[in-house]
């Protein structure tokens, strides 16, 4: 058997490689990322980063946040059983975190129960209850199997664009002086919440 003689490649085709390499690379799914490290609790979500974060066992992903139309005939079901939905203040505005998560231990977790947002002059701010035997989109704390999703597969929310169940703030429109926002999710078990940096 022959073998052609070894050249070291032109610098053009080096960077070329390299490049084909990094794009197969950053197009792995989430399903064959490895756990997470332990001392990993937040991640920026700016540039088109991936916006994969976890809080204890699950790891979770913000599939879209964004301000939310109250007269948008698209954006009307998100706000389904809020009261006065179409009611704000002349500076107030409806804007949503759609969340995923994804169990990938091999034991029954449950997924966040409380979130609180903040926006950098400090100001806390708590989501609105949504009732999910009304509003299909609501995020409520579920208990996931091994690679169990929220929301499940074939489940409205994980059939629409937004891909997630969605956590509701009510904000004053001085959150946009005071960018960027800062999501605390709180898991059961978790020792301490995890942070994700959103901007609007």
């Amino acid at each position: 058997m022959s073998f052609l003689p070894t050249k070291r490649l032109p610098r053009v085709a080096q960077l070329l490689l390299a490049g084909a390499v990094a794009i197969g690379v950053s197009g792995c799914a989430i399903s064959t990322r490895p756990p997470a490290p332990r001392n990993v609790t937040a991640v920026e979500l700016a540039n088109g980063a991936e916006p994969y974060f976890w809080s204890g066992p699950v790891t979770y992903q913000v599939q879209i946040s964004r301000q939310l139309n109250p007269f948008s005939f698209s954006d009307v079901q998100f706000l389904a059983g809020v009261k006065d939905a179409q009611q704000l203040g002349p500076n107030e505005f409806w804007y949503g975190v759609f969340l995923w998560a994804k169990n990938q231990t091999n034991r029954f977790v449950h997924t966040a129960d409380h979130f609180r947002l903040f926006d950098s002059a400090g100001q806390a701010f708590s989501p609105v209850k949504l009732n999910a035997n009304v509003n299909p989109f609501a995020w409520t704390s579920q208990v996931l199997g091994p690679n169990g999703t929220e929301p499940a597969d074939g489940s409205i929310p994980a059939s629409m664009s937004t891909m997630g169940d969605l956590v509701l703030f009510k904000l004053p429109e001085s959150v946009y002086s005071n960018r960027p926002l800062m999501l605390q999710v709180y898991t059961p078990g978790a020792r301490k919440p995890s942070d994700v940096s959103l901007d609007l």
